[in-house]
């Protein structure tokens, strides 16, 4: 690679965070196993009241990986994981990676036709889910490549006591397996590895493929994002090299599920291979999320802003005491000011003494690759890049760079940068841009702004933007603006067709707690937007909502708003 010549506007901002890192260049099985060889009897992750030492976790992934040989999986084959985040999510895909597959990260609740796209697509000869699950694969098997079907369960995770009473709650939901059914047990499985009797363990280096995550790219389709070893390695030393007061054995609340970047390579590999300890859940709701922050007294907790403003209002943080919390992170999705300032006092008065940090990142770079410095924060701002990671904002589609504070799109550059869009050539040749500076950047398709020292203000996604008479619109700053009344709890706005305007502005509102929706309620926030929003971007209409839709990551679904909307007017026109 020819000599770097990037912008580094934001070295004197990093308050002590290097610029640069030595990068571990094994297999991402490798990174954890030295961690566990190093503290063997520390707690690697704890699961419903149950704990797990790293040597302990060692040998139950080399267990699962002799089992993955004996029946058949070779190095480079796809393993698809329909798990949430238990014990054996954890087993499974180190495993994998040791003898050289790739994991394909997929969500458990997944439709039947999409678990059937995610298996074509990967070309995926073996699959993991659990009981509750097997009868959306056995569904569309027929239709796949798929040859061995591993079924595990929650129970077989669960200590004594807490297994009795699963059994009689959730468990009893469980719909039964047929015994000849063609699938093997979790148990089952595990004695295969007993007739592994040859070398199982394939040397991996850090540039090989290791792991498939799924989102919509820059163009809203779905497709497969190979990540490698590096990527996920060098996203766990660089998140501890921005978090100076991490300690090996502090504990992370691993709520974000492993089939999302945020949960996969934050919440749990970052943890593992630098020595922290997963406090694993293996279902997100905002009710078991704060109870659990509460119980297991943490020190890192990271969700999408959703989570957070549902936790402001939880019963079980009224008397919290969040003193341990070392660090505080929101991603996924763009933090508003208001909710910010409402949680950084809502921390402070559970004795916190630490603010919430926003972070910013792709799937296409894992995840989180620019956070606020532990040391200072600018309003509004999503911080500044991790070590070896450079950002800057261009003409969008261009690689004309931009003045400080002119918006555009932002580029990223790093070692957490994919390897391609699986399938995806022409996507993956638009995406990653090699420019003269000598860095390959990923077009991410989003605005921003970068101010003098560094510090990146998100503006919105490129493609959520709404045209109205001409006129560009983001509704990210609109929602924003209705965030802040005191009667909105949260907001989402979209772009609905009009004949004249191309789009026209629709606001969705969930009212703040107490508030009941009503005319008059209507009225206030339509004068408030008046005498905030320009005339161009002002809403038509705002509707009222108990909730608003969330996608399987909590994020506020806009684009279910977007075609219910579209559908009523299909139905009007029809008419």
């Amino acid at each position: 690679m020819s000599e770097i010549t990037a912008k580094t506007p934001w070295e004197n901002s990093l308050g002590g965070v290097p610029m640069h890192l030595d990068y571990f260049d094994g297999s991402m099985y490798e990174a954890v196993a030295l961690i566990a060889d190093k503290y063997p009897n520390n707690i690697a992750f704890d699961f419903m009241g149950r704990s797990t030492t790293y040597k302990t976790m060692k040998g139950e992934i080399e267990r699962c990986a002799k089992a993955l040989k004996t029946i058949g999986v070779r190095e480079g084959e796809r393993v698809t994981i329909a798990l949430p985040n238990c014990p054996q999510a954890i087993y499974m895909f180190y495993a994998v990676n040791l003898i050289g597959g790739i994991a394909n990260m997929i969500h458990p609740l997944s439709a039947e036709k999409e678990i059937e796209f995610y298996l074509n697509e990967s070309e995926s000869v073996t699959a993991i889910t659990l009981d509750q699950f097997y009868h959306k694969f056995e569904n569309i098997r027929q239709n796949t490549k798929i040859v061995n079907i591993i079924i595990a369960s929650v129970k077989d995770a669960l200590s004594k006591p807490i297994r009795a009473g699963y059994m009689l709650t959730e468990g009893r939901k469980v719909a039964k397996i047929p015994k000849d059914a063609p699938v093997i047990r979790w148990k089952d499985f595990l004695r295969l590895s007993s007739a592994c009797f040859y070398n199982y363990k394939v040397p991996r280096k850090g540039d090989d493929p290791a792991v498939i995550l799924y989102s919509g790219g820059t163009t809203g389709t779905t497709k497969g994002i190979v990540l490698t070893n590096r990527n996920f390695n060098a996203l766990g030393q660089q998140v501890i090299a921005a978090n100076p007061m991490f300690r090996v054995g502090d504990r992370m609340l691993s709520a974000m599920p492993m089939f999302h970047g945020f949960g996969l390579g934050v919440c749990i590999h970052t943890m593992l291979s630098q020595g922290g300890r997963c406090i694993l859940v293996p279902r997100v709701n905002p009710k078991e999320y704060s109870k659990q922050v509460v119980k297991t007294r943490c020190n890192f907790i990271a969700g999408v802003p959703t989570l957070y403003e549902a936790m402001l209002r939880s019963p079980s943080m009224t008397k919290a005491d969040l003193s341990n919390l070392k660090g505080v992170f929101s991603g996924g999705d763009s933090l508003s000011v208001e909710l910010k300032k409402k949680f950084d006092k809502f921390l402070y008065d559970h004795h916190s003494v630490v603010q919430i940090r926003e972070g910013y990142g792709t799937t296409e770079t894992v995840t989180a690759c620019c956070l606020t410095p532990p040391h200072m924060f600018k309003e509004g701002s999503i911080g500044v890049p991790f070590p070896d990671t450079y950002i800057k904002i261009v003409k969008p589609g261009t690689d004309e760079e931009l003045p400080y504070g002119e918006e555009g799109e932002i580029l990223l550059a790093g070692p957490t940068v994919m390897k391609e869009y699986m399938k995806h050539p022409d996507e993956t040749a638009n995406t990653l841009r090699t420019h003269a500076d000598g860095l390959t950047w990923v077009y991410t398709g989003d605005l921003g702004v970068m101010d003098s020292e560094g510090f990146i203000y998100f503006r919105g996604r490129a493609k959520r933007m709404i045209i109205s008479s001409g006129y560009n619109i983001y509704p990210s700053q609109l929602e924003n603006i209705l965030d802040a009344h005191e009667k909105v709890q949260m907001s989402c706005i979209i772009g609905v067709p009009d004949p004249y305007r191309m789009q026209k502005v629709k606001a969705f509102v969930k009212p703040a707690a107490g508030v009941e929706p009503s005319d008059t309620v209507k009225d206030e926030l339509m004068a408030y937007c008046r005498k905030h929003i320009a005339k161009y971007a002002m809403p038509y209409d705002i509707e009222f909502r108990e909730e608003l839709p969330k996608t399987l990551v909590g994020k506020v679904a806009y684009r279910v708003l977007e075609e219910e909307e579209l559908a009523k007017l299909t139905v009007a026109e029809a008419k």
